[in-house]
């Protein structure tokens, strides 16, 4: 799958998914296919994938790489949160079982141009779907001090952000905020000189809150989950990797009540994790964590 791109969890999620020869699943986020391979693999010789993206940049990476399985993997630009109407439109069959890798990938973070890094001078995008109008910019730029504040804290639990809110809104009265590291200053000169001197990085959170924004994450994620459930057949078994608390709560809440309703079985009482081994290999594994429910 080439170097850059490095599925998560991926022996615990194909295991878990209990894959089984001429099976369907569908791929939320298939990125640059690193998971669905695995799949493809799994419910040879005609079991099908469906994998969406909001990103072109990543399609075409899991083109290049799923190719080799020809008709068997079907590659469709579009928000998960739409997965019961691209089913709709499409000859796909049955979905035995469904993937969310949440995190973002190698693709975009290690593309100076797309503003979700701040080790890069970048554009302040971070949009997955460049297509989309709301950008990053337009954010930081447009935003009042309270929503600002609020999805600084919220999403990115970010203990200054009302200080970082009120420094953003301050600045761009002199001039509008385009970049990433125009961002960053202001961030430094926000917090507390011990804050910046902590292990993660004092933009860390602030970045991340910002790109849960422009692309929805969250209420993309809130949708998708049920309608995955309405997808699956009975039997069929959802996974889902999560890469920080809010994201994971959600996940865990969604299948708690489906426990609870009788419409899901919770495979794993506790997420699953990366061994120490996967971190050593993949540092960006150290966060993930893998639910996994079978649709009653």
């Amino acid at each position: 799958m080439g170097a850059e791109h490095v599925p998560v969890l991926l022996r615990e999620t194909i295991e878990g998914l209990r894959l089984r020869p001429d099976e369907n699943a569908v791929d939320c986020t298939v990125g640059a296919g690193g998971h669905a391979e695995a799949v493809l693999e799994a419910t040879a010789p005609h079991g099908r994938l469906l994998g969406l993206d909001l990103d072109e940049a990543a399609l075409d990476a899991a083109r290049r790489n799923l190719e080799r399985f020809g008709s068997r993997a079907m590659l469709v630009h579009e928000s998960y949160r739409n997965i019961e109407r691209v089913l709709l439109t499409l000859p796909f069959g049955p979905v035995h079982a469904a993937l969310l890798d949440l995190g973002f990938s190698s693709i975009e973070i290690d593309d100076p141009s797309r503003g979700f890094s701040f080790r890069f001078d970048a554009p302040l995008d971070m949009r997955f779907d460049r297509s989309q109008d709301t950008t990053a910019a337009e954010v930081v730029n447009g935003w009042s001090t309270d929503d600002l504040a609020r999805i600084l804290w919220e999403y990115g639990e970010e203990r200054f952000a009302r200080n970082i809110a009120d420094a953003v809104v301050k600045a761009r009265r002199r001039e509008r905020i385009l970049t990433t590291f125009a961002l960053v200053d202001l961030i430094a000169h926000a917090v507390p000189g011990w804050y910046r001197r902590g292990k993660i990085h004092f933009a860390t959170r602030t970045f991340q809150a910002l790109r849960i924004a422009v692309n929805d994450e969250l209420g993309n994620l809130r949708a998708v989950l049920p309608a995955l459930v309405r997808a699956l057949e009975p039997g069929g078994r959802l996974a889902v990797i999560a890469f920080h608390s809010l994201e994971d709560r959600i996940v865990k809440e969604f299948f708690k009540a489906g426990a609870a309703e009788g419409s899901l079985q919770v495979v794993t009482k506790r997420p699953l994790v990366a061994s120490d081994k996967e971190v050593e290999d993949n540092p960006r594994s150290r966060s993930a964590k893998l639910r996994i429910a079978v649709k009653q």
